[in-house]
């Protein structure tokens, strides 16, 4: 006979009621949700999700929206964040647009459809057209890493434009004044804001606009080898790059091993994210560093907060600091 909710309060000694706040999603104690998870799995209990749903209008279900799968960025955050989220009883649905506009509307029809709680998305048409469905039924909507203004929802992301404001200071803290951005293209809020923070520190450091460039590496590990490429060949006195992302990052390095360009001592640079990949270089980079793990917990919080008090009240922007990993790809220029 298939185990029930009586079986379960038997064997943990729980509350009936605090059982079911566990199966719905609702806040139960650390110590009780483990003794719950560890009763259903002893026991095999089988939860009827239709019913459940049914009964709450809930499918403890997040949908998902991402531009690229492939990303290590949404990659390492969602795995975080799902570890996080299977500990609380829910699960993700998660689809891949493309970076194409048509399809990230088509996914947000299909989670809808799907009867998600809530839809985390790191948005591709800025306009925020494609949440209508979410918003007009009054569902959570989440957006990760990039922001959309006037939109009504919560966000969480990195300070984009600090991240390349620091990089680019690494750079001319150490007397570099002929400089390269490797960077996205301004189609996204945070790309803009990237771009934003080196041209910024580039002023700062009274650099002249003939003395830096910028180059569209595309979001992507042959984009940013091609922009180096094309950087390498228009300004041979270039003494310094930044890559906006973890792609363009990896691009950048493979377009100058395949130059045949020594690091630091012909050119000097600074990658984005990836501390594994920094390690494996060499000369270790030095990378701007993204807190994953905070952004995911972030998320999570957000996404639990909406879930059990309501998606009512003021909506949370959440912008977490970066930091620069020290590495030995940045010669000094200086006396």
């Amino acid at each position: 006979m298939a185990a029930t909710i009586k079986d379960i309060a038997r064997e943990t000694g729980l509350g009936l009621a605090t059982i079911s706040s566990y199966l719905n999603g609702g806040n139960v104690r650390e110590k009780n949700r483990i003794k719950i998870r560890e009763a259903i799995e002893k026991l095999d209990y089988k939860i009827n999700e239709t019913a459940r749903g049914l009964k709450t209008d809930r499918t403890n279900t997040i949908g998902v929206i991402i531009p690229e799968l492939r990303s290590t960025f949404c990659a390492k955050i969602l795995s975080i964040a799902e570890d996080l989220l299977q500990q609380r009883g829910y699960a993700m649905l998660i689809t891949d647009c493309r970076t194409d506009k048509d399809r990230e509307k088509a996914a947000v029809d299909f989670l809808m459809v799907k009867r998600v709680d809530v839809l985390l998305n790191m948005p591709v048409d800025e306009t925020g057209q494609h949440l209508s469905p979410f918003l007009e039924a009054d569902k959570p909507v989440i957006l990760l890493d990039r922001e959309i203004p006037g939109i009504s929802c919560d966000m969480v992301s990195v300070d984009n434009y600090e991240a390349l404001y620091q990089a680019a200071g690494i750079l001319t803290a150490k007397g570099h004044r002929r400089i390269a951005m490797v960077a996205g293209p301004e189609t996204n809020y945070a790309a803009r804001q990237r771009r934003r923070g080196f041209l910024d520190a580039c002023a700062a450091a009274g650099i002249a606009e003939k003395d830096f460039r910028i180059a569209d590496g595309r979001d992507t590990i042959e984009g940013g080898a091609e922009a180096v490429r094309t950087l390498i060949r228009n300004d041979p006195d270039l003494t310094g790059l930044v890559a906006a992302n973890n792609d363009m990052t990896i691009g950048m390095m493979i377009g100058l091993n395949e130059m045949g360009i020594p690091i630091p001592d012909r050119i000097s640079v600074v990658g984005f994210d990836n501390r594994h990949f920094a390690r494996a270089c060499r000369p270790r980079l030095t990378i701007v560093d993204q807190p994953e793990t905070e952004l995911a917990k972030e998320m999570v919080r957000l996404l639990v907060k909406r879930l059990t008090e309501g998606n009512d009240g003021v909506k949370e922007k959440v912008r977490l600091s970066v930091h620069i990993e020290g590495g030995d790809s940045v010669r000094d220029l200086r006396g």
